[in-house]
């Protein structure tokens, strides 16, 4: 296993270096001065604001977990469920992919649940940020609002272009969703059958990752959870774009016409750039940022580079510091953790039966 994480780490690091390479090859006449000088003149309060918004965001994910075990767990509460959330973040930050499993890994412990149960709700969580950030886009791209005037006119048909695959790709989820929770033991059966001949267990691994997700949409459990949920993760992200502004307002009159649904793009374009990341460096979000940034509102170099690497700081970076004080109070390694929630993950796979709730 560590092996093959060292080798994605390498190829990930070559992609970034010829990423960066490119991106500052055209940058010729970058001004380290006038870069310098406008992040001594950035507005604290703005940034204090953005802070407390992202800090903001982590109590809703704590909410909208204590709904998804609401039905295995009455008892749980949204406040002992914020410790896990900022330590699964801390890791996230830090060790990068592989300390995504830290957070259902903790909240599984402190439950008593199984991990299986929580990387099941982990899973439909991604469903509902992804169709949480898709409903403010799409409300920005087809509402009359000011993305229909940016500087470069041929960037809104393909805004629209993209509004409809996002629609596209939620209302597949969906789709999927609907179909794994009617017939998922089914479909995880055939799964396994039909793949059982491959190397590696292939064929059990997927039909386990379908059981999970099937026992994850149970924590649906009604027409209200599910209205909930929806409303937590379209919340959530909403703040996240707040933040985003106050990050942009944070550099005065050079970004104030950065709007709510302008931001939006911002961060669509960090989360398909956070697809390439190193742990602890980041790399990908901050190079998709500065070039949105560049391209599609037409800001100086300079001024791009600093945003890009300041949002980056401001909603994914300032998590670390009360997720290491209190993973120091309950005297936790992130390292540790991360090991022995990929062998949790493991131990998963190849278990014999579906995940217990």
């Amino acid at each position: 296993m560590g092996n093959k994480r060292y080798f994605a780490y390498a190829i990930v690091a070559a992609i970034l270096t010829v990423l960066v390479y490119l991106q500052f090859r055209t940058w010729k006449d970058f001004d380290w001065a006038t870069f310098w000088s406008q992040a001594r003149q950035l507005s604290p309060r703005h940034l204090v604001q953005a802070i407390a918004l992202i800090y903001f965001s982590y109590v809703l994910r704590a909410v909208r977990w204590k709904i998804f075990l609401r039905p295995v767990r009455k008892e749980a509460s949204a406040i002992g469920l914020i410790p896990p959330t900022l330590i699964g973040f801390t890791g996230l930050a830090l060790l990068g992919r592989p300390g995504e499993l830290i957070r259902p890994y903790l909240i599984a412990r402190r439950t008593n649940l199984t991990f299986s149960s929580q990387m099941a709700a982990w899973a439909v969580e991604r469903i509902f940020d992804i169709g949480g950030f898709t409903v403010l886009m799409v409300l920005a791209i087809f509402l009359p609002t000011d993305l229909r005037f940016l500087p470069n006119p041929e960037i809104y048909p393909r805004l629209r272009v993209g509004g409809f695959l996002l629609v596209g790709l939620v209302a597949g989820l969906t789709v999927v969703a609907s179909l794994v929770a009617k017939f998922g033991e089914a479909v995880a059966a055939w799964i396994e059958s039909r793949f059982a001949h491959l190397a590696a267990n292939f064929g059990h691994r997927v039909a386990q990752r379908v059981r999970e997700f099937h026992g994850g949409l149970d924590t649906i459990h009604s027409p209200l959870s599910f209205l909930q949920l929806s409303g937590v993760s379209v919340f959530t992200w909403w703040i996240i774009a707040l933040a985003y502004r106050e990050v942009a307002l944070a550099y005065g009159a050079s970004l104030e016409h950065m709007t709510v649904s302008k931001v939006l793009l911002l961060m669509g374009s960090s989360m398909l750039g956070s697809l390439i990341q190193l742990p602890g460096v980041g790399g990908g979000s901050q190079l998709a940022t500065i070039s949105a940034l560049q391209h599609i509102f037409h800001a100086s170099h300079e001024l791009a580079a600093s945003c890009g690497i300041l949002l980056w700081l401001v909603t994914f970076v300032t998590v670390v510091p009360i997720g290491l004080l209190l993973a120091h109070r309950e005297r936790l390694s992130l390292r540790k953790l991360s090991e022995e929630s990929e062998q949790a993950e493991a131990r998963a796979e190849l278990s014999p039966s579906p995940p217990a709730a």
